[in-house]
């Protein structure tokens, strides 16, 4: 080891080029919404490995679940490609601040109060969100999104574009698209059939129901799930979800479903009573990091490109149509949705109702403001 060392000493260029597009601090471009750290790699027994990093991603948005604003998809792209460049860089870890979400998606309070009724604008938001996807799928190092809450919405959609996932159990996972105003158009509809076929992937982006870290495990969204809450200082599954069961009476698969009625009530007052701690995912996450320290870097890099290449050839067949669509619709279906989300309340709802607008557009009733403005929550009747 001491000749290699020599070797290197001896070869290694004077002078590095360097290959990021800009020189400024990630933190900089979005008043720290968005943090990029390079923490020492270490080996499978936990020794630290001199000048190698792992790069960690996190968004820093935990007041409104680290959904990600305009600036923070511009400092994501900078930071995965940063990452991507970076000569000492083993992995990247994909997370956000907290344990309440990893990502909960887009801003719904700037996409109400800036981007609804403005479709040229949002077509430009897109855009970047576009090259964020793109960024995540083209990194030159494995990508591992550390789940440590809610992975909900546009939040899923960049999580599945990560290599790997790793959550906390306590997690939930899915779409809220067309309870929203919008469609999972922003990979979802492009990875879930790929991920865990036709049928879950249509019940997921249409009904925009939750399911649990167990459910997401076992249908092939995450590569595993660690339990994050204590009680009585020990660590238990998440108390909500059956975990201790594949099968009900019926020969039907329950295995990481919600809980219901009393049973899933009792659950909720557990995790109110206990603590959440992250420690075991955190070993996790540096227990895959150390793996993949074992191994050829540029072999690593064309494994990645290859087996990324279903995910990719989805993606880049509907980007850009997507991206007109969602824009447009930012005239109709979108503002209203967003908007709800935005105004609503824990007591009126962030959602309208639903059927009165269906019933409207069935007798033809034209999109308009006073329309719009009946449906908010607060207008509910």
């Amino acid at each position: 080891m001491a000749r290699t060392d020599e070797i290197i000493a001896k070869t290694a260029p004077g002078h590095l080029i360097d290959h990021n597009l800009i020189d400024r601090e990630v933190e900089s471009l979005c008043d720290g919404m968005v943090r990029y750290e390079k923490r020492p790699a270490k080996r499978r027994d936990g020794s630290v490995v001199e000048g190698l990093y792992n790069a960690w991603i996190i968004f820093n948005n935990p007041k409104q679940y680290n959904s990600y604003t305009t600036d923070m998809v511009k400092a994501t792209i900078l930071a995965f490609r940063r990452a991507s460049v970076d000569r000492e860089v083993n992995a990247v870890v994909f997370t956000g601040v907290g344990d309440k979400a990893f990502c909960t998606g887009g801003n719904t309070k700037e996409y109400a109060e800036y981007y609804a009724g403005n479709p040229q604008e949002y077509r430009q938001y897109m855009r970047l969100f576009n090259d964020m996807v793109s960024a995540i799928l083209g990194c030159d190092r494995p990508v591992i999104c550390r789940v440590n809450g809610m992975r909900i919405g546009g939040g899923q959609e960049i999580g599945m574009a990560a290599d790997f996932s790793i959550a906390q159990d306590l997690a939930n996972f899915g779409q809220a698209g067309p309870k929203h105003g919008s469609a999972a158009i922003g990979g979802a509809t492009d990875f879930l059939p790929l991920m865990i076929g036709c049928e879950q992937a249509m019940v997921s982006g249409t009904l925009c129901e939750p399911f649990s870290a167990h459910k997401a495990a076992r249908l092939g969204i995450i590569a595993d799930v660690v339990p994050a809450l204590k009680v009585g200082g020990k660590f238990v599954a998440n108390p909500t979800v059956i975990t201790d069961r594949f099968l009900d009476e019926y020969g039907r698969i329950v295995q990481g479903e919600f809980k219901t009625g009393a049973d899933f009530k009792a659950g909720q007052a557990q995790i109110k009573e206990g603590e959440i701690d992250l420690s075991l995912l955190d070993e996790k996450v540096e227990e895959l990091c150390a793996k993949l320290l074992d191994t050829f870097p540029e072999c690593m890099t064309k494994s990645l490109e290859e087996l990324r290449k279903p995910k990719l050839q989805a993606w880049n067949l509907n980007k850009e149509n997507s991206r007109a669509w969602l824009a447009l619709n930012m005239m109709n279906e979108a503002r209203t949705g967003f908007r709800a989300f935005n105004e609503g309340t824990k007591e009126t709802g962030r959602e309208i109702d639903f059927v009165k607008l269906r019933q409207g557009l069935a007798k033809g009733t034209p999109w308009t403001e006073e329309l719009i403005e009946s449906l908010m929550p607060t207008g509910q009747k």
